[in-house]
């Protein structure tokens, strides 16, 4: 199934031409791996698909973002935002509480019954392989958390209103390996539930995760095909310089 359809996608920040002429298709289930050096137009990508650009007032845009046939700009925006939640590069938890921190947007979409919230946080925070380091500290405030888990704790809150994509924007920028390897295991396990796109510039990553990569340059989509294939053997060749790094 096509989660979103994306049609000649051109957008512009006053006279920056950021993303040419984009067509793809991006498929539930799947992880989507974006890459591309610096100013490729990969964020500038993902921000579109829950009109978070829209925020800029120098944006222009043309062609069309479909989520599930539907174009997104004929989307109520806070309908639109829940059905496409987003991971930013570091961790922006909440002032409040572990617990708190999951159970905000539950919260803010009605859920009173404290069971409930219960039962919901702790499926949350499983599915983001955090419950196990944090079950015991759901009452302390977030910020007391490792960058990591502070992390994996956005992912709780992300998934606890139940969207159905993910957007992940350098989610382990600021992490260590191990802290790396526990959001890549929850990524991996997400995706049996989510359509996943992750813009990353660690290639490494997008080949263990990604099961199609995209290659942007000067806002242009070089190639999108199969991880391995990218890979091993890329049909540009700029595609295969980025990953060997030759540029980036």
């Amino acid at each position: 199934m096509v989660k979103f359809e994306i049609h000649d996608l051109n957008i512009w920040f006053g006279s920056v031409h950021a993303i040419k002429h984009v067509n793809i298709e991006i498929q539930a289930n799947e992880i989507l791996s974006v890459i591309g050096p610096a100013n490729s137009g990969k964020t500038t990508f993902l921000r579109t698909l829950n009109r978070l650009n829209d925020l800029n007032t120098n944006y222009r845009m043309t062609g069309a973002v479909e989520l599930e046939r539907e174009d997104i700009r004929g989307i109520n925006i806070e309908v639109l935002r829940r059905k496409i939640g987003m991971v930013f590069a570091l961790p922006l938890p909440l002032p409040l509480s572990v617990f708190d921190n999951v159970a905000y947007g539950l919260r803010m979409q009605g859920e009173r019954k404290k069971k409930r919230l219960e039962e919901k946080v702790e499926e949350v925070l499983q599915r983001a392989y955090l419950w196990e380091e944090v079950k015991d500290r759901l009452s302390e405030s977030a910020f007391k958390l490792s960058g990591g888990q502070q992390q994996r704790l956005c992912i709780a809150r992300t998934l606890a209103v139940e969207p159905d994509v993910v957007l992940f924007d350098e989610p382990c920028s600021g992490l260590d390996p191990i802290s790396t390897a526990k959001v890549e295991e929850a990524m991996l396990k997400l995706k049996q539930k989510y359509t996943i796109v992750l813009v990353t510039n660690n290639v490494k990553q997008a080949a263990r995760v990604g099961d199609r990569t995209a290659f942007f340059l000067s806002g242009e989509l070089i190639e999108i095909d199969r991880t391995d294939k990218i890979f091993t053997a890329p049909n540009d060749k700029r595609t295969n310089d980025y990953i060997i790094g030759k540029f980036g």
